[in-house]
């Protein structure tokens, strides 16, 4: 029986734990609001992706709310993903990758592909080199280590039967190379999108690659093993990936539309936003199959390859096949 002393005791250890579990579910993954409706949490890189959607007029008639978090770049958006503070965002397969290799807890639910497209190696309009062969001993930036630029550098050096050792490779944000590579201070620059489009346009630059055969253009959407095993956010995922699906469509679809939309986003003229526009649109979604976790490991093998982390994961492991592609 106990005594007047040890019952508050039992009272108190009673509370805490109570309280403990309360707070433990406030700070978890938010299923659903308080009228009961399903909460997806979707991270978005630089906004593009929920600013499409709207312009598409996709936002329309959700069953479900979205939450969304605005990320500078793939690295930030998926750091977020590992700490479970959103349920899915999108990047390329090299990010993703990346976050995998260093134990994020993510698995690809969804998938495009623009066929390589969008990634260029370019060299300044008086260059001697005319292949990338030529580059031999020269300097490139990759833009920043690890992205798909750098993806397409070690490729083409592969294909012109050189390594990473017969150049010298300068890893620079895009704005800094753009500036290196305007006055000369790099002799090759591997970039992206608007990047590339205003090197080619601005400054004449010419291009030796433009990344088909060598990328694989994969955008991948992930998502949290939470997510994926909580069942109202996973229908959600299912409708939220078709409607994404929609929005490349649109893009494709209204050009003009999709032109001006992309101008105004990016703050970019509308002469520009139509050089981009046919590498942006040309996404098709992909089955989440063993042939895109294939396509996955690739990529993993070849940053393994280069250094950037240890091997030993196997891709097919991070890829959930039970999504149906429309």
């Amino acid at each position: 029986m106990p005594t007047k002393r040890s019952l508050p005791q039992t009272v108190l250890l009673v509370l805490a734990a109570i309280l403990g579990a309360a707070a433990l579910t406030a700070c978890g993954p938010s299923t659903s609001d308080s009228s009961g409706q399903v909460v997806l949490r979707v991270g978005d890189q630089t906004g593009a992706t929920q600013s499409r959607l709207r312009a598409a007029g996709l936002l329309d008639g959700l069953p479900y709310k979205i939450e969304w978090s605005q990320f500078a770049a793939a690295v930030n958006l998926h750091e977020a993903l590992r700490a479970n503070a959103v349920d899915i965002g999108g990047a390329s397969d090299s990010p993703t990758v990346t976050a995998i290799a260093n134990g994020s807890k993510i698995r690809v639910a969804a998938a495009w592909t623009n066929g390589g497209r969008g990634t260029y190696l370019l060299v300044p309009k008086d260059s001697p080199a005319k292949t990338v062969a030529d580059l031999k001993g020269k300097r490139i930036s990759p833009t920043t280590k690890g992205s798909v630029a750098h993806y397409l550098v070690i490729g083409e050096l592969t294909k012109a039967g050189l390594t990473d050792k017969d150049v010298t490779l300068n890893f620079l944000a895009p704005t800094e190379a753009n500036a290196a590579f305007s006055t000369g201070q790099i002799d090759a620059w591997a970039t992206w999108s608007v990047y590339a489009v205003r090197a080619r346009t601005e400054q004449g630059a010419r291009v030796l690659s433009d990344g088909t055969g060598v990328n694989t253009g994969l955008n991948v959407l992930s998502a949290t093993d939470s997510a994926l095993a909580d069942k109202g956010k996973r229908d959600a995922i299912t409708d939220f990936t078709r409607r994404l699906d929609k929005s490349y469509a649109w893009s494709r679809d209204n050009p003009e539309a999709f032109e001006k939309w992309y101008a105004e986003f990016a703050h970019q003229p509308r002469e520009i936003a139509a050089q981009v526009r046919p590498d942006e649109t040309a996404y098709q979604r992909v089955p989440v199959d063993g042939e895109l976790a294939g396509k996955l490991q690739k990529t993993y093998d070849t940053w393994v390859r280069q250094g950037l982390f240890p091997g030993g994961k196997d891709l097919k492991q991070y890829v959930d096949t039970g999504f149906d592609t429309p």
